[in-house]
């Protein structure tokens, strides 16, 4: 595995993907990028921005094996990773695994749930295991969450914990597409009122897990001066000094920021990390993890915001 197998690889997918998903390649950059970092992804928009069919397409273009939980109000952890039913057949236990027993997991609507069972993802998330019954199951290095969820302000929603959204490489959000991107949406899907179907368009996958454990494997070896070190855990601990923020990104932060800018450098085709990648993804690696001070928010400051003042303020290495 090389820089121009990655190059490859990566332009062979988001041409599939951009058959049936127009604009959103700010989203698909990400999700290449947390793919390559062994991250998880948490996208949020309002109801039709392709959010599922983002998902979707991406999971299509992969030889991984695809999962879809569709959280409801009254879905329950068990309906996630599954139960321990008596078979009194045998008078013995048998696993009945959930839907969390995939490669890529789509997580729809997230926040449709109660906390209860968002949580039923925290472990798997982490440590790729789940535990049923005091049995560890191992959910194998394929595992990937893709998840999507409404803005918090609309009806129906619960808002995820700050330890489920610490699991998150990234949260990024969906805008609307601009007038020309909608009006091509319009022209290839205008002749239908649901999703397409995704049989319908020439798709293949272009990469297996073994192709993408070989691409992490050199990503890992992606070289990080120790000046950009420093930059990183600069950035991270200004946000728990920051008098606009009430709670700051944790080390996890600071460790997941290293892994992805390198994951972003190869996809760049370098085989080293330059703080232009660090400042890219300092947003969408920063907002979930932050927490704005009450006057803050009064004041109509935003995530967003404190993060370019950080990065503002913060000198880059040469």
């Amino acid at each position: 595995m090389d820089l121009d197998a990655i190059q490859e690889t990566s332009r062979k997918l988001r041409e599939q993907v951009r058959q049936i998903v127009v604009g959103q390649d700010a989203a698909l950059d990400l999700l290449l990028v947390s793919l390559l970092a062994e991250g998880h992804i948490l996208l949020e928009g309002v109801p039709g921005t392709a959010k599922t069919l983002l998902a979707r397409t991406f999971a299509l273009g992969l030889s991984l094996d695809f999962g879809r939980i569709q959280f409801t109000p009254d879905l329950m952890p068990g309906d996630v990773i599954g139960t321990n039913l008596f078979n009194f057949q045998t008078n013995t236990f048998s696993l009945t695994k959930g839907p969390i027993f995939t490669q890529l997991l789509l997580a729809d609507e997230i926040n449709r749930t109660p906390p209860k069972t968002q949580a039923a993802l925290l472990q798997a998330m982490h440590e790729r295991t789940v535990t049923i019954d005091s049995d560890t199951h191992d959910l194998g290095d394929g595992f990937m969450v893709i998840a999507t969820q409404n803005p918090i302000e609309q009806q129906g929603t619960y808002p995820l914990p700050e330890a489920q959204l610490d699991r998150f490489l990234f949260k990024h959000i969906l805008e609307y597409p601009s007038r020309e991107e909608e009006r091509v949406i319009v022209e290839r899907h205008g002749h239908r009122t649901v999703m397409p179907t995704l049989e319908d368009f020439d798709i293949s996958p272009v990469a297996s897990l073994e192709d993408i454990v070989a691409i992490r494997r050199f990503v890992s070896t992606i070289r990080l001066s120790e000046d950009l070190t420093d930059y990183i855990v600069d950035i991270v601990r200004s946000t728990r000094e920051h008098p606009s923020l009430q709670y700051g990104a944790s080390p996890r932060a600071a460790t997941m920021l290293a892994s992805s800018a390198r994951a972003h450098a190869a996809l760049q085709a370098r085989d080293f990390v330059i703080p232009d990648d660090v400042k890219a993804l300092a947003p969408p690696a920063l907002r979930h993890r932050i927490v704005l001070a009450p006057g803050a928010e009064i004041e109509g400051t935003d995530c967003d915001q404190v993060i370019a003042q950080i990065l503002e303020q913060i000198p880059a290495p040469r």
